[in-house]
């Protein structure tokens, strides 16, 4: 248990620990010291976060509070998140040390932050902070970097992104799994991961990494000359199973070593002929599926043009209201029916590439190999369930499309809902999906995957129990707990498309709003 002191100093409160005192049995908690000094346990904090927090923002709002100053690193990360609702701007760093990208992450959520002053921090991380806009101030020129990020150049948070290929020359140091951490969770194109030394813990910290942050098609080459069987062994166990993955394990021999074991050395040409032909085969593979993608953005991009054109005409569109009891509202959906008669709304999801109109048929097989023309097309279209109504909401509404990752198009980029910088933004989390009658706002309140099951593709519930059951069932199963409550008179909304080999990528919303007739602007089509 460490005391925690907290002193008000002009428009400043100052945080640091007092250990080296013995704790007297009256101050275990919290005691008010002076008028301008404070004294919190840290396991009281902990323990009574409701109490601390309306506090610590009164005392804020009493003393017109701006600007934080922490004694370290850690000190900041354990309390920063007690101020999310105050107008603090500033943030100090006291101690001599490196600023992490956890840290940096809870920064980025206190939407109110403008400045952080520190002793050092990665170049990265500054471009990062100043994306959004937080000005940095350091007091040391230096940039510490771990030998891992130095060796591979990931000084810029750019080149982190997009790096294809990363190097370990040695052991890695606590320091170098500190910052692999932070490169796994801004990297989006690694490839290739080259050890220069075999170490069994370095190889299982780089697949965990692999394995947490959602990696695919990663190919670990070992630059070592290993010989014992239960290496072998053990390497064998990972590549199969990773294999799902397909994050592979390879070996590079040495030409000294080769040509101390030439019969090794036979059998490892041959292999590496095999690999040469095998590589030409994937190759011509990529090739063919890079031109399919090509060819499928084009065509949807082609598609997605008349629907732009369509819309921003929508305007002078007369429209003939034969059903009185459904009033159209949005024309901008009633002009696609020129397109195609089977348009029945339209769904748009922040932050990926899905926007798009979505059509129902009398099966949910048709648009499976269908484009919004009805022509073949192996990328479909995105569809709601047959046994839905086009004209009003049943308990459920379900929307499917296909996963189509490498050219991200249909439901090709909703698997960034499974990423924390995505489902951690709120503006993220409220999907617009309108029919020709309301414009609606639904909210995001489950994200999950599943293997293939059909106990959540249900569009309408007998009573409120069961659909009570429905609603625990798919919370449960979330990969976040989103804190959004929801009961059987909601109407539910449910995207699903596949991911993996055999598994299901679902999204869970509610209706939130109805709004008024909204047309898209059309240059987000």
């Amino acid at each position: 248990m460490k005391k925690i002191v907290i002193l008000i100093q002009n428009n400043a409160l100052l945080f640091s620990y007092k250990t080296k005192e013995i704790i007297r049995e009256d101050l275990m908690n919290t005691n008010i010291i002076s008028d301008s000094e404070l004294v919190f346990t840290d396991d009281y904090i902990l323990e009574n976060k409701k109490i601390v927090i309306p506090f610590l923002q009164e005392l804020c709002e009493m003393n017109s509070i701006d600007t934080l100053t922490f004694q370290s690193n850690f000190l900041t990360s354990f309390l920063i998140e007690l101020f999310k609702n105050t107008k603090v701007r500033t943030i100090r760093i006291k101690k001599q040390e490196n600023v992490t990208y956890e840290l940096c992450e809870k920064l980025i959520k206190m939407k109110t932050i403008r400045e952080l002053e520190c002793f050092s921090i990665p170049n990265f991380l500054i471009e990062l902070l100043d994306k959004h806009r937080i000005h940095v101030t350091t007091h040391s020129e230096i940039f510490y970097l771990s030998p891992f990020m130095l060796e591979n150049e990931l000084n810029h948070y750019s080149k982190m992104y997009d790096q294809r290929k990363i190097q370990i020359f040695h052991k890695l140091t606590d320091e170098d799994k500190e910052d692999m951490e932070s490169f796994f969770k801004v990297n989006r194109y690694l490839k290739v991961i080259s050890f220069l030394e075999f170490h069994r813990e370095d190889i299982e910290f780089i697949l965990d990494c692999l394995e947490n942050y959602h990696f695919k098609n990663v190919y670990i080459e070992l630059h070592d000359n290993i010989s014992k069987e239960n290496d072998f062994q053990y390497l064998k166990q990972l590549n199969k199973k990773y294999k799902k993955r397909k994050i592979e394990i390879g070996l590079v021999y040495s030409d000294e070593y080769l040509s101390d074991n030439l019969m090794k050395q036979i059998t490892i040409n041959t292999l590496r002929l095999c690999g040469i032909v095998i590589v030409i085969f994937i190759v011509s593979i990529i090739g063919s599926i890079s031109i399919q993608n090509y060819y499928a953005m084009q065509e949807v991009s082609t598609i997605q043009e008349e629907v732009k054109k369509t819309i921003e005409e929508s305007e002078d569109l007369v429209i003939d209201e034969t059903e009185e009891q459904f009033v159209i509202k949005n024309k901008y959906i009633a002009s696609l029916l020129t397109i195609n008669k089977d348009v029945v709304g339209y769904l748009k999801v922040k932050n990926t590439n899905i926007d798009y109109p979505v059509v129902m048929s009398n099966d949910n097989k048709y648009y499976l190999k269908k484009n919004l023309y009805g022509e073949d097309d192996r990328n479909g279209w995105i569809y709601m369930d047959f046994r839905n109504s086009d004209k009003f909401l049943n308990d459920n509404t379900i929307i499917y499309g296909h996963n189509m990752y490498y050219s991200g198009v249909m439901f090709g980029t909703l698997h960034r809902v499974l990423n924390s910088f995505w489902y951690n933004n709120p503006e993220n989390l409220v999907i617009s999906f309108d029919t020709m009658y309301e414009s609606m706002n639904w909210q995001i309140y489950s994200i999950y995957t599943i293997p293939k099951t059909s106990d959540y593709l249900k569009v309408s519930f007998e009573n409120e129990s069961l659909k009570q059951e429905y609603i625990d069932m798919t919370k449960n199963r979330s990969i976040k707990d989103f804190g959004v409550e929801v009961t059987p008179s909601d109407y539910l909304l449910t995207l699903s498309t596949c991911t993996g080999d055999n598994d299901r990528l679902v999204v869970h919303a509610k209706l939130i709003l109805n709004t008024e007739e909204n047309t898209p602007d059309s240059s987000d089509i």
